[in-house]
């Protein structure tokens, strides 16, 4: 795959997994460029200049969200991350709290203070991070409105709710592959084709699900075929439309 969006190779650092944004045992990051391509990518064939609310509902350590919301917040007019599993939530909760009023400059003066504490030039290293992301969201706009819900991505009520107070335009995921993440809950079964269909119950026809898988492909879906389709490293993108999924119509450009 060659990059349409995302064409700059920036150096992603400050967004490091383990420095400012928080991470444990379990809860894999996801690379920076490839998350920043597959949403521009989504954005573009949703279509329109309208920021987007963006949904992403495995979200695990939160770390794509936040990701997404620092590198795009001119884009985004709120994010949405829901997991069923607590501890997920957990730390979803204190990534996405850095995009909160006051959450990098807190965080900073954590880092700060490790780095007198233990004399440990990583620390200082991240704390400086966080002061040139806490500037790079004020400029872009300022704190993100965000919400983190438990809820199993199988279940169409449970997502319901979850999305209560939202309509969310845009779900960018990185599914479970089963090396460090797999699907859990009552319907685990159904994987990748229980989830869309779940999806489209609660999204508008013309909202865009953003799949990312590990292999060479994303698994066919019965009948529907994805708006756009890639692949990059050992991971596969496909682009669906909510509508696609269950037969309404969705007005796409």
């Amino acid at each position: 795959m060659s990059y349409r969006f995302e064409t700059a190779r920036d150096d992603y650092s400050d967004l490091a997994s383990g420095a400012v944004l928080r991470s444990a045992p379990g809860f894999p990051a996801f690379p920076v460029r490839l998350a920043s391509e597959v949403f521009q990518s989504a954005l573009d064939l949703r279509g329109g200049t309208g920021p987007a609310v963006l949904w992403d509902p495995c979200c695990g350590s939160g770390y794509l969200l936040t990701v997404l919301g620092l590198l795009h917040r001119r884009r985004i007019t709120a994010l949405l991350a829901s997991d069923i599993d607590d501890d997920a939530l957990t730390l979803a909760s204190a990534n996405l709290g850095l995009l909160a009023d006051g959450g990098l400059a807190a965080r900073g003066a954590e880092l700060a203070d490790r780095a007198r504490r233990f004399d440990k030039p990583g620390y200082a290293d991240a704390a400086a991070a966080a002061e040139r992301l806490h500037r790079r969201l004020a400029a872009d706009g300022g704190p993100v409105p965000h919400a983190v819900r438990r809820a199993d991505v199988l279940d169409p009520a449970a997502l319901a709710r979850a999305a209560e107070g939202f309509a969310p335009d845009i779900v960018v995921t990185d599914v479970p592959y089963g090396e460090q993440t797999e699907w859990t809950g009552e319907h685990a079964g159904q994987g990748l084709p229980g989830m869309l269909t779940a999806l489209a119950t609660v999204l508008r026809p013309a909202a865009v699900i953003a799949v990312i898988v590990r292999g060479r492909r994303v698994p066919p879906i019965d009948g529907v075929r994805p708006r756009r389709k890639s692949r990059v490293g050992t991971r596969a993108v496909a682009l669906f439309a909510a509508g696609d999924l269950d037969g309404r119509p969705a007005d796409l450009p």
